[in-house]
């Protein structure tokens, strides 16, 4: 038996740990080491957090938030205990299941003489244990905080190959107490590494195998059987949790090896009224990797303690009568008129409006009997056309949630995006199938097309559309259309400026996109419509529009032809066209005259994704020379917003930033000031002329965003507003301006700068095809550098001739310009190759000038 200690001073340290926090408390016949920064609070807390470590961890990992809860206002008692043979606490030599370690912290909490509310912190086994002290003391708990734990697993499955290693019998005497293998093997999973003290900080209580017998002692407890011992306190706590009433938070880390998606979809069914968050890159030690302690404390004053008075909320008119996205297809369903057609060379297709509504019902029908059931996710990883617009009206008329995923985040983001969705349906075509299955998508999974012989059988594809349609036709079920407010779909944001964020929408609010469409741009039953991107063709059939998807890779904007965008506008008549400007461009590029007469019956075309130059605008009216040019400013929150011209953007002239119209009908813009930080601080403000983050109000924006709470907050701090993440600024004609993105805002020494004026009085320089502007060095001291596409690329010097530096600097004038760099190709985005990707160029540019190897 070793008694409780304190760490040594340099661990204390390593950790930024206050020295009054380390306390020893004796407990009956034991003695346990605490954090606990009560005694350092200048006001009353309040409450009390209550952290409990894992396997192999002690409560130098919650050291921050121990910090942090001492904070002057509305501070947190923090009590991180370390548990019975682990950290600084007592060995023993007894082994602990789960239930003593249950009524172990019980006898620890009587001891302190806690009194509610309290709040549980836990992770890892520690959750678990967490878990049960908070099922056993409802008169304190006021809420509970989960980071990667999990309270059940199925006796029958195998654990985590991970825990089957570390459990093997030869194994577990070995890798976790005669060697610090397993300690090592945890501290490896940060994302990124480890600082080495801090590493050494969480070695320190486990340097040798006398210390390491708790590490040893907590893998044998782990109930992966059904006659294991701990095993009825784990279903005791696990079958206890539905019973909570608690607020409770969920903080993830995707990339764990141990705790996958399985056991945060567990959680969620358990506490269905949780706020989860997802920290993308973030793994087992989430704790370490990202800022726990400020989520947490967030959280804390969203839900337990009082919340903040909303600012002011304008008053907006009411929203037009509800009317499903679907509801057209019933009421055309015995329409032979053409609804859409699928240009794919000697594949294409034509879909009439009555077979359309047919399938629609068919596969809705067939859905619901095969068991997916309204509020279940469906990842439709299909291209579009017939089948994907089918499949999407379907899932929304029986209320099943669609996962949009397109193909334009690329192989890595797509996986990051079907993965965070956690679909329990994934329907396909062979390669999506084939990842879906290795990768582990979803539990189901469905054809959408022919596959090659025993490719089904081999990834365990339960059905094909045509089996689903057959039980559809088969069935003679009720089935309700879904509450408009319940969730509808999952969309995803390009990725532009980050991991691709999940954007939840409601039925309602589906519906309020189509009539903000509609009503803008007077798209119905007599404007057919050619897309050539996604979310444009399947809203077709919403609007009562015949639609055409061109002969194109819908991944690849720029393989759009002006032959394949004629060729599309003809098959269906179309007066209505939308591109991508990438695809615009390629259609400009690719026009040879000879496509005038068959795209002369164009009356609009739109372009949005990206800022839209003047000069693709009238290159483009020149190719549909009767279509009047529109760029719609909005983003997958928020579809449509405002809308210019191309005749207001002559009218608007040059200014700071693009020119992006007037709100629509239906829309409030406003602008939140930025301080002299570059953080958008200001409240929503209408005045002309103040530079800020862009906020959006109207009925068709997102509900919020996917299992991303603390992003949710953060947009939404305003009540009745959305924050865009965008920079601009309003004019005197209530004009809104694009100015760039908050993320790329440089705060140098001459004050704040937005990049996206100064980039194009870059652009006007002879010689230059496209330009980013990003600051360089700490934030308050950056430095302006400005990197150039010129026309001609010399594969020379990264750094600009004095020629062509010295005329982008004149052009910039005003602004202290440090370097002009030169690039083959400045990096877009995947979705739209439009955005320029300035976070990338910035790193990239930090490298070049401190004189190291870099690739762009």
């Amino acid at each position: 038996m070793t008694a409780a200690s304190h760490p040594p001073p340099d661990v204390l340290a390593a950790g930024g740990i206050d020295p009054r926090w380390s306390q020893t408390v004796e407990v009956g016949p034991h003695t346990w080491h605490v954090l606990d920064n009560g005694a350092t609070l200048g006001t009353e807390p309040v409450g009390t957090l209550l952290c409990v470590h894992g396997n192999p961890t002690w409560s130098f990992l919650w050291r921050r938030l121990v910090a942090a809860g001492a904070r002057p206002d509305r501070p947190w008692r923090v009590v991180a205990v370390d548990q019975l043979e682990m950290g600084y606490s007592e060995r023993t030599g007894e082994q602990h299941r789960l239930a003593d370690r249950v009524a172990q912290l019980g006898a620890l909490t009587d001891h302190l003489g806690l009194a509610g509310p309290v709040v549980t912190v836990g992770h890892d086994w520690g959750g678990v244990v967490s878990l049960g002290w908070a099922l056993d003391h409802p008169e304190l708990l006021a809420g509970v905080v989960l980071t990667n734990t999990a309270v059940h697993h199925d006796a029958d499955d195998p654990l985590p190959a991970p825990l089957r290693l570390a459990t093997a019998p030869g194994v577990l005497p070995v890798g976790t107490v005669s060697t610090p293998a397993f300690l090592e093997a945890t501290l490896a999973l940060a994302h990124p590494r480890l600082d080495h003290a801090v590493a050494d900080a969480f070695r320190a209580p486990y340097r040798t195998a006398d210390r390491r017998s708790g590490i040893g002692g907590f893998v044998a407890d782990i109930p992966g059987t059904a006659d294991h011992p701990s095993r009825p306190e784990l279903d005791r706590i696990a079958d206890g949790l539905g019973g909570l009433d608690v607020p409770a938070l969920l903080l993830w880390g995707p990339r764990d090896p141990v705790f996958s998606a399985r056991y945060l979809r567990d959680l969620r069914d358990r506490l269905p009224h949780a706020d989860v968050h997802r920290f993308e890159g973030a793994g087992h030690l989430v704790v370490e990797d990202a800022d726990v302690a400020g989520a947490v404390l967030s959280w804390l004053d969203a839900r337990v303690g009082p919340s903040q008075p909303p600012a002011s909320l304008p008053a907006r008119p009411a929203g037009e009568p509800y009317r499903a996205l679907g509801a057209t297809l019933v009421e055309r369903a015995d329409d032979e008129g053409t609804a859409l057609i699928e240009l794919r060379g000697p594949h294409s297709r034509r879909v009439s409006w009555s077979a359309l509504a047919a399938r629609t019902e068919q596969l809705a029908r067939g859905l619901a009997a095969s068991g997916v059931r309204p509020g279940d996710r469906v990842a439709l990883l299909v291209p579009p056309g017939a089948d994907l617009t089918a499949l999407l009206y379907a899932c929304l008329r029986l209320g099943a949630v669609v996962v949009v995923a397109d193909a334009g985040l690329g192989v890595q983001g797509l996986t990051r995006a079907v993965r965070a969705a956690e679909p329990a349906v994934v329907v396909g075509i062979e390669r999506a199938l084939v990842a879906a299955r290795w990768l582990h998508w979803a539990p189901t999974l469905v054809s959408a097309g022919p596959l090659r012989a025993g490719v089904a059988r081999a990834l365990g594809v339960e059905a094909s559309l045509d089996d689903l349609a057959a039980l559809g036709r088969a069935s003679s079920d009720d089935l309700p259309w879904p509450d408009p407010d319940a969730d509808a779909a999952v969309l995803f944001t390009s990725g532009s400026t980050g991991p691709a964020k999940g954007v939840v929408y409601t039925h309602r609010r589906l519906a309020a996109m189509r009539d903000v469409v509609a009503r803008t741009y007077g798209i119905g039953p007599d404007s057919p419509l050619v897309a050539a991107f996604a979310p444009f063709v399947l809203l077709g059939p919403a609007l009562g529009a015949a639609s055409a998807s061109p002969d194109m890779d819908v991944t690849s904007p720029g393989t759009l032809t002006a032959q394949a965008l004629a060729d599309a506008v003809q098959a269906v008549d179309a007066a209505v066209v939308f591109a991508s400007p990438a695809a615009l461009r390629s259609v400009v590029r690719t026009s040879d005259g000879s496509q005038r007469s068959a795209l002369a019956g164009v009356r609009l075309f739109l372009s949005a994704g990206a800022p839209v130059g003047l000069a693709l605008l009238e290159a483009a009216a020149d190719v549909m020379p009767a279509a009047e040019a529109h760029t719609p400013y909005g983003m997958t929150e928020a579809l449509v917003v405002t809308d210019v011209s191309l005749e207001d953007r002559r009218a608007a002239g040059p200014g700071d930033g693009v020119c992006v119209g007037r709100p629509v009908p239906g829309v409030d813009v406003a602008v939140s000031a930025l301080d002299g930080e570059g953080r958008a601080t200001g409240v929503p403000d209408r005045s002309p002329g103040v530079t800020g983050e862009v906020l959006v109000g109207a009925a068709h924006v997102k509900e919020r965003y996917d299992g991303l709470w603390l992003t949710q907050q953060a947009s939404a701090r305003d009540e009745g507003w959305h924050r865009t993440g965008d920079v601009g600024h309003l004019d005197g004609e209530g004009r809104l301006w694009i100015e760039g993105r908050l993320a790329h805002v440089l705060v140098t020494p001459d004050g704040v700068r937005t990049p996206v004026g100064l980039e194009q009085r870059a652009q006007d320089v002879d010689g230059v095809v496209s330009a980013a502007v990003v600051g360089v060095g700490p934030r308050g001291t950056q430095q302006v550098v400005v990197v150039v596409q010129p026309e001609v690329f010399s594969h020379g010097p990264l750094v600009a001739d004095p020629a062509l530096a010295g005329v982008v600097r004149a052009a910039l004038d005003g602004t202290e310009v440090a370097a002009v760099l030169v690039v083959e190709q400045l990096p877009t985005d995947v979705r739209h190759s439009s955005k320029v990707d300035r976070t990338r160029v910035a790193a990239w540019a930090e490298r070049v000038l401190a004189g190291q190897r870099a690739r762009l």
